[in-house]
């Protein structure tokens, strides 16, 4: 029988610090950083975002009647214009793409660690493409679902 080698866990948690440092010290977590303090110091988003909290509100108000409340489709249609105002910003669109980038990171660091583990490890991601290239259903194809895993 081969002798299986252990590693040492104090050890394995100062590697994982030491990834975390890196990965603290990546262009994607400076990047989202900025674009973070940039939307924050945005004074028309904040306006925005405090309105769209109001309306929100107002929405899950008439959501308890759904479309019978005579307000509905005026609150609904508020939220979604107000929504798309927020997403056009310039300060929105940088923070969700340097959002975006640090989350394909921390997917790919990821997904590096379980797939060395085994193929089989699904891997979740914000963005569903990402999973259905890099996994099925998880449980080795006894669904039979035949996505194809990539390297």
């Amino acid at each position: 029988m081969e002798a299986v080698e252990t590693v040492d866990m104090a050890q394995l948690i100062m590697e994982s610090h030491e990834l975390s440092t890196m990965i603290n010290q990546s262009r994607e977590v400076l990047e989202y950083l900025e674009a973070k303090r940039r939307m924050e110091a945005d004074e028309e988003v904040q306006r925005l975002l405090l309105l769209f909290e109001k309306k929100k509100e107002q929405y899950e108000d008439v959501q308890r009647f759904g479309k019978y409340h005579p307000d509905y489709n005026h609150i609904s249609k508020e939220v979604r214009e107000l929504k798309r105002t927020i997403e056009l910003r310039d300060s929105v669109q940088a923070f969700k793409r340097a959002e975006d980038a640090l989350d394909e990171l921390l997917y790919q660091v990821s997904r590096t660690i379980a797939h060395s583990v085994s193929d089989t490890i699904k891997v979740p991601s914000n963005n569903p493409f990402l999973e259905a290239q890099g996994s099925g259903c998880g449980t080795g194809g006894s669904c039979g679902c035949s996505v194809k895993k990539s390297s």
